[in-house]
């Protein structure tokens, strides 16, 4: 007895499922009826869910932060990743500020020194892993003298001298003033700019 042939089956341009060729008419009828192919993404959806999935799928969406429009699907890694506008820390001084102003605060807040306890000597932030990894204490004699030298050179003087790490921690509450004031310009204009485009 002769075993039949698989059946030659088609494509259905509407589900992309492999129909018989003998059903296929009947198939694409019934899903021209019942589904609908988006054209943004292709998926299949139910015809009646149709504006339901482009509303919660590829409608254009103002971002809250930064004003980019784009689709609702990657607002949420826009606002996490990729806004400008987004709140980071600093990896130095922790201070949150716009992820648009961190490089430049980073740039100034990793040039202030840090007393490094096992050898004395005042490191740059930027450098403290580094030197950490490396330091074993051994210039301590150096800056005994070096402190020694600076307490000799204060009594000729008579004024003491300005530690650097007072020094330090003005440039850092000036930078911390500087950006706060920066965050709140930045976001005064785009407030301003929000109430002008709600205008009539």
């Amino acid at each position: 007895m002769a075993v039949a042939s698989d059946q030659a089956t088609s494509i259905c341009s509407y589900c992309d499922r492999a129909i018989p060729s003998s059903n296929l008419d009947l198939h694409v009828a019934h899903c021209s009826r019942k589904l609908e192919k988006c054209k943004i993404c292709g998926d299949v959806v139910p015809k009646k869910y149709a504006e339901e999935h482009f509303l919660s799928t590829h409608a254009p969406v103002a971002c809250s932060l930064c004003s980019e429009t784009m689709e609702r699907e990657v607002l949420g890694v826009h606002k996490s990743e990729n806004c400008p506008q987004r709140i980071v820390t600093c990896e130095y001084c922790e201070f949150p500020l716009p992820a648009i102003d961190l490089f430049k605060h980073q740039d100034v807040c990793g040039n202030r020194t840090e007393l490094c306890h096992m050898c004395s000597r005042y490191i740059r932030l930027r450098e403290r892993d580094v030197h950490e990894s490396r330091c074993n204490g051994g210039t301590n004699i150096i800056a005994e003298s070096s402190r020694n030298t600076s307490s000799a050179e204060r009594d000729h003087h008579g004024a003491p001298r300005r530690q650097p790490h007072e020094a330090s921690r003005k440039r850092l509450l000036f930078t911390i003033a500087i950006t706060g004031v920066a965050v709140l310009f930045g976001s005064l204009i785009l407030q301003k700019k929000a109430e002008h485009s709600q205008m009539p």
